[in-house]
């Protein structure tokens, strides 16, 4: 299936031979900036973001990248673009067993997913077909000896899902094309899914009816969406909690301070107390995501990073170096 190639560098913005420490930067830059949940004209960046997102998913993870990489020459052709040999090119389709009869390899496009066919064909969760699954459950080797009605096959896809909507819940409204391989027909349908509060990254949502139609009267396939959470520009997310890095400078490590850290429904006040140590993880009750419908929540990990000044003026280095002759504080000392 040709799909329109997507230059996932082109997007982030960073050079093919960039480090992920400059692809996490690039990342976190954009998407502050077109994320939903913090972006004034949301409609304006949401599709901004999907790209970015999407980008991120891939070249962040070094299989994906190592796989993306190794489309190789032929990476600049955009619209039009066929897999190179050795590429199963089959994430698109409603496959079928060996000897099915009247079973024809459909192709299936999602819109209102948040991925790309792109994204979908090559690295998605599938939008594979899936006999056997339901319905009378007959097997390959029984399609020869029986012409009676057969379930269609099921769908699987991938969903982006952001924070916001993982916390409160959301309908999104999606369209499926089915291509008819005969004759280039398209038939789109279009139908609600409803995000219930407390989804988790990974869970499969069901929408019944939805997949590949049957043949001889059989029912429809069902289409199965995994979740994706999207990346924040801010919080990681492990399960139900969110982790937030937060920089201080030395002196407020040393002295203590309150600062002000975002929350996903709104901001936190933190006292940082004298002493805090590179890495200390500060925990706040109650302000991560849901853990399901019952709506309690997970919590909110503050991790401290302290950053040491890169330049110095004349007064700032000299009252270092007299900070340095009066202080007795010796890590090394204390490590024997």
């Amino acid at each position: 299936m040709a799909v329109a190639f997507k230059d996932y560098y082109e997007i982030l913005g960073v050079p093919r031979t960039a480090s992920n420490e400059e692809i996490k930067k690039a990342f976190r830059k954009l998407a502050r900036k077109y994320h939903p949940d913090l972006a004034k004209d949301k409609k304006l960046a949401e599709e901004k973001f999907k790209e970015i997102n999407e980008a991120n998913e891939v070249l962040s993870d070094p299989e994906k990248r190592k796989k993306y990489d190794q489309l190789g020459p032929r990476w600049k052709e955009g619209a039009g673009f066929e897999p190179p040999p050795g590429w199963e090119g089959c994430a698109g389709r409603g496959t079928k067993p060996a000897g099915a009869p009247g079973k024809e390899e459909y192709e299936f496009h999602f819109g209102g997913t948040g991925f790309s066919d792109f994204f979908e064909q090559f690295f998605g969760g599938g939008s594979r077909g899936k006999f056997g699954s339901g319905g009378n459950g007959r097997g390959a080797e029984e399609f020869g000896r029986t012409r009676g009605p057969m379930r269609g096959n099921d769908i699987e896809g991938d969903i982006l899902v952001t924070l916001n909507e993982a916390m409160h819940g959301s309908t999104r409204n999606i369209s499926l094309q089915r291509v008819d391989p005969r004759t280039g027909r398209v038939e789109t349908h279009t139908f609600k899914v409803r995000l219930s509060p407390g989804i988790r990254d990974g869970q499969i949502i069901r929408v019944p009816g939805r997949g590949g139609e049957g043949t001889s009267g059989g029912t429809a396939g069902d289409l199965y969406l995994r979740v994706r959470l999207a990346a924040h520009p801010d919080f990681r997310v492990h399960g139900s909690d969110l982790y937030y890095d937060l920089n201080l400078t030395p002196w407020e490590g040393v002295l203590g301070t309150t600062v002000s850290v975002p929350a996903l429904d709104g901001r936190v006040t933190l006292r940082i107390p004298p002493g805090t140590n590179n890495g200390q993880t500060f925990r706040v009750r109650g302000r991560g995501l849901r853990k399901g419908p019952s709506g309690e929540r997970g919590d909110l990990y503050v991790v401290v990073n302290v950053q040491l000044p890169k330049q110095l003026t004349e007064e700032e280095r000299r009252l270092w170096e007299q900070l340095s002759k009066v202080s007795r504080f010796n890590p090394r000392e204390e490590t024997k």
